[in-house]
């Protein structure tokens, strides 16, 4: 492999510059990131303190909650300080390996909430469309197994994504990150060699995911309104509705927003940097800042068990 004076070979520190485009204004925009970062961890904090200690929420479906609560908590937590580091105090530097294993966090942690919704999609479609038969199918021994299967899942899918970049590549054409997290192409177009199988392996993965989680969503759904449509008590058409349409708020956006930054990443050529950044760190916020408040407003015994722990 020919070499220039501009490649680096195997760089310990690499740098984040942000927000390229807006670094005038960055420690601005760090203030609606922070609010949203206290929102989602005050606001999973308190669902998960509520599932833990209300013996009448240890159901499937608010043990699948506290799950995602955990995952929220987690990816936020895992890109925010060294995103407000950038912002508001100018410490752009990272190790090297540390930016690795962000990535890796970050890529693990959307793959798990993907697969804890589409866990709680088949959940919820047991639990409408044969409730009699919920408790033996759905146990809490089974929940456990999900939760177990849909993390490793997660971590072997994108373990390979870390170890293409960590032994493939040797020299980098800059050192120099436009962005403001660690993210899997980011770090790729640094490299000077060849990057296909990294490309590669990356689309195959989030297709995987996104494909495979998405279809069996949109199945289980459909067979749920189906279900729900011809129950013969409006009450229970209201309940069952309604607690679908709390889930159908917190998936939506969360893919939604994944198409929308993985369509401008790859196809959007013409769109300026800065928007690519934005859209793809608020892929990985607003989930956790929307599903605690998305949960407290429109479940009911979460919210009855809110209202009675802040006014006890």
């Amino acid at each position: 492999m020919s070499t220039s004076n501009i490649t680096v070979f195997m760089p310990s520190v690499l740098t984040l510059i942000g927000i390229p485009g807006l670094e005038t204004v960055q420690c601005w925009i760090g203030i609606p990131f922070c609010v949203m970062y206290l929102i989602a961890m005050i606001g999973n904090s308190l669902l998960l303190l509520i599932i833990r200690s209300e013996r009448s929420l240890h159901e499937p479906m608010y043990i699948f909650v506290g799950m995602l609560g955990v995952t929220d908590i987690a990816l936020a937590t895992t890109i925010m300080p060294k995103m407000l580091g950038i912002f508001w105090f100018h410490v752009p530097d990272i190790y090297f390996d540390s930016c690795l294993l962000q990535m890796w966090l970050i890529h693990s942690f959307q793959c798990i909430e993907s697969g804890l919704l589409l866990a709680m999609a088949v959940d919820r479609y047991v639990a409408i469309c044969y409730p009699l038969r919920h408790a033996a199918i759905v146990t809490h021994r089974l929940v456990t197994q999900i939760g177990a299967v849909v993390t490793l899942r997660a971590a072997f899918l994108v373990a390979p994504c870390l170890i293409l970049i960590k032994f493939r590549f040797q020299f980098y054409h800059t050192t120099i990150i436009s962005h403001c997290y660690c993210e899997h192409m980011a770090i790729v177009k640094l490299a000077a060699s060849d990057v296909r199988v990294n490309k590669i392996y990356g689309l195959f993965v989030a297709f995987t995911v996104a494909v495979f989680d998405l279809t069996f969503i949109t199945l289980s759904y459909a067979q749920i309104f189906s279900t729900v449509f011809h129950l013969p008590q409006k009450e229970a058409r209201l309940k069952a509705f309604n607690t679908c349409i709390a889930h159908m708020c917190v998936f939506l956006p969360f893919y939604l927003l994944a198409f929308f930054s993985f369509f401008t990443h790859r196809f959007g050529a013409h769109v300026p940097p800065y928007i690519h950044i934005l859209f793809s760190s608020l892929y990985l916020l607003v989930p956790p800042f929307l599903n605690p408040l998305v949960y407290g407003a429109k479940t009911k015994q979460i919210r009855i068990h809110l209202v009675k722990m802040l006014y006890s």
